[in-house]
């Protein structure tokens, strides 16, 4: 009977010894597990208190700029207020001005497509003007053939062409002229009597020939005058103070006025 309960002891005492050394071993695993938590918290913690400390410093600069922002913003919007009275007459005459702008600058548009055709017209007009006249309005054409040419500058040349056809027609101008009065014959001295811009005499002294010029439907065109020689010399002679003066007959053509006059 003592064998029995000599090992039933052994049992519980081995029993007891593992259960101390399990238990011993759940406690130290616990300690070290609470020593970390420990740690953990206190970092957590201070990382907590310099949060909270670095947030209250933030946040009195923030309220000091957030008053120092809204008084620069009155004093923003009291010197806004003022100019807007202050300006308020000099944005009126601006208003007007632009205004004004905008009319000249119909009122340019529209000038400036009535110049471009009178130039036109006047341009087309050469070819039926007088050969010595127009030549003489070699630069002035030239000029206004020039695409960057102004508006001021374009009403000048007009005037200037228009003066100087204006005062060729009101007077009789003789020259000596390389001409070519007959199509495909090469050019000849000829002596030339221009009576304004309606038309001409010309005499050419080595042939013979007396030519009556008159501008045609696109250019200035001569025609031979036959047996009129002996006339447009004489009226030649007279002009040159060569002959007494007299009344000559000569030939000439008047244009009847059209109807309705071309704009």
């Amino acid at each position: 009977m003592l064998l029995p309960l000599f090992r039933a002891r052994g049992w519980i005492l081995v029993c007891v010894f593992t259960l101390t050394v399990v238990l011993a071993s759940r406690a130290e695993e616990s300690i070290d597990s609470v020593e970390k938590a420990a740690v953990e918290w206190a970092k957590i913690r201070a990382e907590t208190v310099r949060l909270e400390t670095e947030w209250k410093s933030r946040r009195e600069l923030l309220e000091s700029s957030q008053v120092a922002l809204k008084e620069r913003i009155r004093f923003l919007e009291n010197k806004r207020d003022a100019l807007t009275a202050k300006t308020a007459s000099e944005r009126q005459s601006l208003a007007a001005l632009n205004e004004n702008t905008a009319t000249a600058t119909r009122a340019m548009a529209t000038v400036t497509t009535h110049l471009n055709q009178l130039t036109a017209q006047v341009v087309q007009l050469r070819p039926s003007l007088p050969p010595r006249l127009s030549q003489a309005l070699e630069l002035p054409y030239r000029s206004l053939a020039d695409t960057a040419i102004s508006p001021g500058d374009k009403v000048q040349l007009l005037v200037k062409l228009l003066n100087r056809c204006a005062q060729f027609n009101k007077s009789v101008t003789f020259a000596e002229e390389a001409l070519s009065p007959e199509t495909g014959a090469p050019p000849r001295l000829l002596e030339v009597l221009y009576w304004g811009l309606s038309h001409g005499y010309a005499l050419d002294r080595t042939s013979g020939k007396a030519y009556y010029g008159s501008p045609g439907e696109k250019a200035w065109t001569w025609e031979v005058l036959n047996g009129e020689t002996e006339r447009i010399s004489t009226l030649i002679a007279i002009y040159k103070d060569k002959a007494d003066p007299l009344f000559v007959d000569v030939p000439a053509r008047i244009s009847p006025f059209p109807a309705e006059p071309k704009r």
